[in-house]
């Protein structure tokens, strides 16, 4: 992951609820060049029954690319999860105890970064709640800069979630970004940022947020609306489909044309600094 973040550009990271997903998305970056990270979530890892069975898929179709991938646990809540997902191989792991208190927050973070750190493992975390998780974050919320330098300061981060006016699982395209947030974030914090929420935020903004100081980019939500639009009009074009390859190959494709349209935009801002 470290060599994916710390580029010249903005890097999509989108996340995988099944196999197909991580070869649409792979597809995507290869057709864009772009390197890309794929996300798996303590959510679909409860989904699967565990973790396993998707990280090994994921990682087998991530050492396949014809381009840099990283496979990554995204908001990662179980500090076990963390660990069975260093044993599998992951290379990333944001651990998310963003609804701690400060001091809890940066204790939990701390203890998960050393035992990533001691692995060889990227360790992202969040500092001010993103909105819309689940319903439990709470809306509104923005990270502080003094408070996010202090954050990476005390728990060794390697990158920082942000709350910037994003919100997770919208389905419309209309967020707006605090822009002037982000540049005195980039200034304050050492180590790269990361939006998440993004599936909400339209194209200039995305670009916008990249060259205010903006790296990691997470969507998921929009992604899964072009999957499913797919599938919906695969089986509305003949009903009599019953092979799942049928229809589940259109959203593959899909998806993986809308990965490299968004690599594009995501890499048409002004380079991160």
């Amino acid at each position: 992951m470290a060599s994916i973040v710390t580029g010249e550009r903005g890097v999509g990271a989108f996340n995988v609820i099944q196999v197909e997903h991580a070869y649409a998305l792979v597809r995507g970056a290869e057709r864009a060049g772009c390197p890309v990270v794929l996300q798996i979530s303590e959510n679909c890892v409860r989904y699967h029954g565990s973790l396993e069975p998707i990280a090994a898929a994921t990682l087998a179709v991530a050492r396949a690319a014809a381009v840099a991938v990283a496979v990554h646990l995204d908001h990662v809540e179980s500090p076990e999860l963390v660990d069975e997902g260093i044993a599998l191989g992951v290379g990333s792991v944001m651990f998310d105890a963003s609804r701690l208190p400060y001091a809890e927050n940066v204790a939990a973070t701390a203890e998960v970064v050393r035992r990533c750190h001691a692995a060889g493992v990227f360790v992202e975390a969040e500092l001010g709640e993103v909105g819309g998780k689940d319903g439990v974050h709470a809306p509104g919320v923005r990270t502080d800069p003094a408070e996010a330098a202090a954050f990476a300061a005390a728990t060794g981060v390697d990158a920082l979630a942000v709350a910037v006016g994003s919100s997770h699982a919208m389905t419309t395209r209309d967020a707006v970004l605090d822009l002037d947030l982000i540049a005195a974030l980039r200034a304050a914090v050492p180590v790269p940022l990361v939006l998440h929420g993004s599936s909400g935020v339209p194209d200039e903004q995305l670009a916008a947020a990249v060259a205010a100081g903006m790296t990691k980019v997470n969507i998921a939500t929009h992604l899964n609306k072009v999957f499913t639009a797919a599938v919906r009009a695969a089986l509305a074009a003949d009903k009599s489909l019953v092979d799942t390859r049928k229809y589940v190959g259109p959203a593959r494709d899909a998806v993986a044309e809308e990965v490299a349209r968004l690599l594009g935009v995501l890499g048409a801002g002004v380079a991160v600094r």
